[in-house]
């Protein structure tokens, strides 16, 4: 069973984003986090390469895997898998709009069917002994979104649902593309809020446009948890913050100098099995953003580490262009 302690801070699935490389270096930044994989296919987890598809490091924990399906044998056989890697969540999907999980039928497409969601979520708990959950849109194109929400998660919690991760943006199956689906239906937080209240003793997380920790805080004000998705990418200082902040308890690493220190050992033991440099470095390009240093850091790690044969050293480089151009930024300051 999950607490609400256990969903106060969690990073999005993301598609492309939080492979296993990005969910490493992300714990190095905050022990508290929740850190969730990529979407993988009912379909992948069942009939391909399971362990190049689900395999983690286990310093990753806890770490949840996020499934995407519509027939509950197909999620239970999955759910069942995922367990037996060691995951600590299975959660299922249903809220992505991409063309690819409308051809599937999957994804924001089930908020239309509350009833087999439930069938899904029940069919999953009945296999497992890991907490199960939902990620779920408001509503899509012309429902109305408190009547699709709340359906949804009734039969949500009826099932079983461990906890409820609610982006408070409609999608849109018409119309829009799934970039804009991130940023051009309107927030409703207030009715993610409301949600809370009607079920007060479910961990329900909110998702969607928070940016910054202050916004954060406030959003605990009404709910158990908080998921941020793009700004954990763009702005990984911000995880820095999350466990002195949301848990009272000390940051992993004191700096991001330091956690680019933490990162090099994983770095090169992956170079060593003969994983390529930019699938690692390619989560960090967002890593000192503001900063002093910050284009040339990006564009060194854009050009150089894709170069053949390019290693820890290269990051290294790149790190040190930052730390040169913040000692020339301190000493015109004190000049000043």
């Amino acid at each position: 069973m999950l607490t609400n302690q256990d969903i106060r801070f969690a990073v999005a699935p993301m598609m492309d984003w939080t492979d296993r490389h990005c969910r490493y270096f992300h714990r190095l930044l905050s022990r508290r986090a929740r850190l969730y994989t990529e979407m993988l296919t009912t379909g992948a987890v069942i009939h391909g390469d399971r362990g190049r598809l689900m395999a983690f490091d286990p310093f990753e924990q806890p770490v949840a895997l996020q499934l995407g399906g519509a027939e509950p044998a197909a999620l239970a056989k999955s759910a069942a898998l995922v367990e037996t890697f060691g995951y600590a969540e299975v959660n299922l999907n249903v809220g992505c709009p991409s063309d690819r999980v409308q051809n599937g039928a999957f994804g924001a497409c089930l908020i239309r069917e509350p009833a087999l969601v439930g069938d899904c979520v029940k069919a999953m708990k009945d296999v497992v002994g890991i907490p199960v959950t939902v990620k779920c849109r408001i509503g899509v194109d012309d429902q109305d979104p408190e009547q699709a929400l709340f359906a949804l998660a009734e039969k949500c919690v009826a099932s079983g649902a461990d906890a409820l991760f609610v982006h408070a943006r409609k999608a849109w199956l018409k119309g829009l593309s799934p970039k804009e689906n991130r940023d051009v239906p309107p927030l409703d937080y207030a009715l993610v809020h409301r949600l809370k209240r009607a079920l007060p003793d479910v961990p329900i997380a909110i998702n969607g446009g928070l940016t910054r920790m202050s916004q954060i805080e406030e959003q605990l004000k009404c709910v158990d948890g908080v998921m941020i998705g793009r700004a954990a990418y763009h702005d990984p200082a911000l995880l820095l913050a999350v466990d002195p902040q949301l848990f009272g308890e000390p940051a992993p690493a004191a700096d991001l100098f330091e956690a680019v220190d933490a990162f090099l050992p994983y770095v090169e033991r992956q170079l060593e099995k003969g994983e390529r440099l930019p699938a690692m470095t390619r989560h960090l390009l967002g890593l000192f953003a503001g900063m002093p240093g910050a284009r040339t850091f990006r564009r060194r790690l854009a050009l150089d580490a894709v170069k053949p044969g390019s290693g820890a050293e290269t990051l290294l480089r790149a790190v040190g262009e930052v730390r040169a151009a913040m000692a020339r930024h301190s000493e015109f300051a004190e000049a000043g």
